[in-house]
């Protein structure tokens, strides 16, 4: 009987300009189970976070030209399939690649991409600490968001995550009724309630994210109000909501537009991110009519947008 446990790493190796396309399509492949060996800028990074100890010895050594994109494959799935799809896709898209897979248990996986996942300050008041960092007195004094996103996504690194919680800060209040859609490890729908909304709904397609966030919602003592469940979209929505977040690749947010206007008021804002730059102009088309953009934020080739119904 096959091990359970065992997963297949592909190992994906591409030029560090290249580096937002091609996570774009490994995130085709899978939502979840993805980490990003990028040293481009590590010295900069370095200057920000110093105090974490981020950085050790042997990544001042690693290659800067050259990012490594970990993607991570379950036992019951085909990894042939998805290295197929992705040589086709980044043969379509130009971009020179070297690609390898390897098996790996699931304590392997977890505990590689645990060491490049440290304290991060984000927007104005955020703090985003794995569960298994300790703090020291530089990050003390904000709004420290708890996370282990084991296998789901969401670990406030990656610039999508970091544009949404960016928008948060500026909408989120007492009253707010939060709708999480691909809600991943529940970073989101849990910063919300830490900054003080009054409840969140997430919404995921994978049960092991549902499990993860729910976690993450008791490690910060916010699961009384905090429910999530497995869905694809808005299958199983109902109700109105004052702010409702959609961190989700482009061709799944282009779907969403479509069923979106049900759930919102006049005052509700539409939060939507994980749009790599050259994808924008076709999930701005999907918007429906009666939509207006209210704040458009980009970092590295990301975009995030801030919509709500015309007045």
């Amino acid at each position: 009987m096959e091990n359970e446990n065992m997963w297949t790493e592909i190992r994906l190796k591409v030029p560090v300009k290249d580096i937002e396309l091609a996570e774009s399509i490994a995130n085709m492949v899978v939502s979840h189970g993805i980490y990003i060996e990028d040293y481009s800028n590590l010295e900069n990074e370095a200057k920000e976070i110093a105090h974490t100890d981020l950085i050790d010895e042997d990544l001042l050594s690693k290659n800067r030209d050259i990012a490594i994109i970990h993607v991570y494959i379950k036992p019951e799935e085909n990894p042939n399939e998805s290295i197929a799809f992705l040589r086709e896709r980044l043969a379509a898209a130009k971009i020179e690649n070297d690609i390898s897979m390897s098996s790996c248990d699931v304590d392997s996986f977890i505990n590689n991409w645990k060491k490049y996942f440290k304290p991060i300050n984000v927007g104005e008041s955020l703090v985003i600490c794995p569960t298994w960092e300790k703090m020291d007195d530089k990050i003390k004094g904000k709004k420290v968001v708890k996370i282990d996103p084991g296998l789901a996504f969401g670990t406030g690194a990656h610039e999508t995550t970091k544009l949404c919680l960016e928008m948060m800060e500026k909408v989120i209040n007492e009253n707010s009724k939060v709708l999480d859609i691909g809600c991943g490890s529940g970073i989101l729908g849990v910063t919300s309630l830490l900054l003080g909304a009054k409840s969140v709904l997430g919404i995921d397609i994978d049960e092991l994210a549902v499990k993860t966030a729910i976690e993450n919602a008791k490690i910060n003592s916010v699961q009384d109000k905090f429910t999530v469940v497995a869905g694809n979209l808005v299958d199983k929505v109902q109700g109105k909501f004052d702010i409702i977040f959609a961190n989700i690749v482009a061709d799944v947010l282009i779907d969403l537009n479509e069923k979106i206007e049900k759930y919102m008021h006049q005052d509700t804002i539409y939060i939507m991110s994980g749009i790599i730059d050259a994808r924008e102009k076709d999930v701005l088309d999907a918007l429906p009519e009666c939509m207006n953009i209210l704040h458009r934020r980009e970092e590295n080739g990301w975009v995030a947008l801030m919509a709500t119904l015309k007045k």
